[in-house]
């Protein structure tokens, strides 16, 4: 059985380097080293690093989705790499196994695309919102599912030569959905594992000053890029719905409102709408692609 070797990609923004120190440390005391680690400066310079990291400073903060493929651009140069394992900056491995545990499953499953961690703060609470299912809370129970968590989780180099990387319009927020969407739909398997488990802190997405808008235009964009035509109107209905019942902040609604509009009128990158047979595996697995 081939070794299959892992790559690190972290971004961080200079502000964070007593944690982004912390992350290195627990990824050089992985049992199964990685062969390559990518630190991306997104638009500020990197503080001194561990010997063996390759360095990436962007002029520019590029955003989530153009920082990673900064990365994955890097990664692919150096070569060697066969999983790429994306790590936020404040983020920390506890376990040391978990790129031998993570090289298992994908030993075991040549249609495993992608393997979502599961993130729990440093009394290993996990916030509702990082547990991938509509059906259950419990953050325990692993097993395919239809999107995946941002802050720790491992990409298939062979499922991105298919897919194409991240979307670099969407700068932030839904990216992950964007590429589990097309990881889906060309036959991928996506598992959400809780033995692999990021350690980080307990936070609010809503605390970056974007957040509103950029998670009403890109949901628009995501229905734009991949859903079926049917199925648009259901989606951004359901959303437009669950976030007036939801948002209790005015300031909130009306960013949410401008980043909906600026989704309909601006453009978003082709348009390639899933086959039906990927909606249908999309609700059998607990999470149609209207909600």
């Amino acid at each position: 059985m081939r070794h299959l070797r892992v790559g690190v990609a972290i971004l961080t923004m200079g502000n964070r380097n007593d944690e982004l120190q912390k992350l290195l440390d627990s990824v050089a005391a992985q049992k199964v080293p990685a062969t390559q680690i990518v630190v991306v400066g997104n638009g500020s310079p990197l503080p001194p690093l561990p010997a063996g990291t390759t360095e990436v400073e962007l002029e520019e903060n590029l955003g989530v989705s153009g920082g990673r493929n900064a990365a994955l651009d890097k990664l692919r140069e150096l070569g060697d790499v066969d999983l790429v394992v994306n790590l936020d900056d404040d983020g920390l491995l506890i376990s040391p196994d978990v790129f031998g545990q993570l090289t298992d499953l994908y030993a075991a499953d040549p249609s495993l695309g992608i393997v979502s961690f599961r993130i729990a703060d440093e009394r290993g609470r996990t916030q509702r919102r990082h547990v991938p299912r509509l059906r259950t809370s419990d953050p325990a129970r692993g097993g395919l599912v239809t999107t995946f968590l941002g802050g720790g989780h491992a990409l298939s180099m062979e499922m991105l030569e298919q897919t194409g990387g991240w979307p670099d319009e969407f700068f932030f927020a839904h990216e992950e959905t964007d590429l589990a969407w097309r990881a889906l739909d060309a036959g991928w398997q996506i598992r959400y594992e809780p033995e692999l488990v990021l350690q980080h802190p307990w936070t609010s997405p809503a605390r970056h000053a974007v957040y509103y808008r950029m998670v009403a235009r890109n949901r628009v964009w995501l229905a734009k890029r991949h859903l079926p035509a049917l199925l648009v109107p259901l989606y951004l209905g359901t959303w437009v719905a669950l976030t007036a019942a939801r948002t209790r902040s005015p300031a909130g609604l009306r960013a949410w409102a401008g980043g909906f509009s600026e989704g309909i009128r601006n453009p978003c990158g082709p348009r390639r709408p899933m086959r039906w047979r990927t909606v249908w595996r999309m609700t059998r697995l607990g999470r149609p692609p209207i909600i």
